[in-house]
């Protein structure tokens, strides 16, 4: 299994079981590694993804990482609904993913005191090769401009290493109410 991201490890403090305000959401997870990493760690993970086979790999997995995991198979892009509707999270995980749409139902379905780690890439990105879609790729100081009434825990935003790519990337908690 791939190592949890970076990002997530910097960070893993953050992440102790009994001390966040709800299970954890590993959005559109693909093989799930970041969600089994933090369920290893004796967290509530649900993995959520629109492949069933991604889904099928991350539960191969469970039984070598332990934890509470739950398996979601969830269209986040589906035209006219809100999949996170009436649920709330203690924290949100979301890499390399980006639909717009979807961040007024992130913003809402974290429970406050929450904490949100996202990364995914930069307009820029396209310099370098996929993705190039614009749909897909955010704009200077978007991911933070979203949570800039959050407490910012991290942000970056440009060339990243390992690998090569631009990125932005942030670490916040939702204000307790």
């Amino acid at each position: 299994m791939r190592a949890p991201h970076a990002l997530l490890l910097r960070h893993q403090e953050l992440f102790v079981p009994g001390e966040l305000p709800g299970a954890v959401l590993d959005l559109a997870c693909g093989d799930g590694h970041n969600g089994l990493y933090l369920a290893a760690r004796g967290l509530d993970v649900v993995l959520a993804d629109r492949s069933q086979a991604a889904l099928d790999r991350a539960r191969a997995r469970v039984q070598a990482t332990g934890g509470s995991v739950e398996f979601w198979r969830v269209d986040l892009e589906e035209e006219g609904r809100n999949p996170l509707a009436g649920r709330t999270w203690g924290a949100i995980l979301v890499f390399r993913y980006l639909h717009r749409p979807l961040i007024p139902p992130i913003r809402e379905a974290l429970a406050p005191g929450g904490v949100l780690v996202y990364e995914t890439f930069t307009a820029d990105q396209a310099l370098l090769g996929r993705p190039t879609n614009p749909d897909f790729l955010l704009r200077r100081g978007e991911l933070r401009g979203w949570f800039a009434d959050w407490e910012l825990i991290e942000a970056y935003e440009g060339l990243q290493s390992d690998p090569p790519s631009y990125r932005s990337g942030l670490v916040c908690r939702k204000p307790a109410r």
